[in-house]
């Protein structure tokens, strides 16, 4: 609930720093589903690099374009966004909970505690998935270059 209600701050708060800190706790409490699912290494994941890193660079360049409220747009049609928005998702929650509800109940079998755990994900990415792995780092390293090459060609144009 509380993952869901920090992403509706982020779409309803008009300043950009609001909308960063409602994705915090939505970051946050995703981390917090991540621990009840008993991943420990996706819910240490979530909160290292998402929550932490990557939002403090996100509200560090916020704070550093230093936006005032006059610098924003005016947004007159946002309620009617809004309403048409929630129109249209509603059916298809209504939908999504039926579907849930209509869903036999049956017991759950416990998992292990070895589950989620940075052993089992290591052995698994660099035993079964070693060449997507790769090949993967691969593309990165070579998208990397190509956006460091353009930022020079465009720096040398001035």
């Amino acid at each position: 609930m509380l993952a869901v209600l920090g992403a509706a701050g982020l779409v309803l708060f008009r300043h950009p720093m609001n909308g960063a800190m409602s994705f915090v706790v939505t970051l946050i409490s995703l981390a917090g589903l991540y621990a009840l699912l008993s991943a420990k290494l996706i819910f240490a994941l979530q909160l290292i690099v998402y929550a932490g890193a990557i939002m403090s660079l996100i509200v560090f360049i916020i704070m550093f374009l230093n936006i005032q409220p006059d610098d924003l747009p005016k947004e007159e049609t946002k309620l009617l966004y809004i309403i048409g928005g929630s129109i249209i998702v509603l059916p298809v929650g209504l939908f999504l909970v039926k579907i849930v509800k209509s869903i036999p109940m049956s017991s759950a079998a416990l998992i292990g505690n070895d589950f989620g755990g940075v052993k089992q994900v290591g052995l698994l990415l660099f035993k079964d998935w070693l060449v997507p792995f790769e090949i993967v780092s691969i593309l990165l390293l070579v998208s990397l270059i190509g956006a460091v090459v353009l930022a020079g060609k465009r720096g040398s144009i001035k």
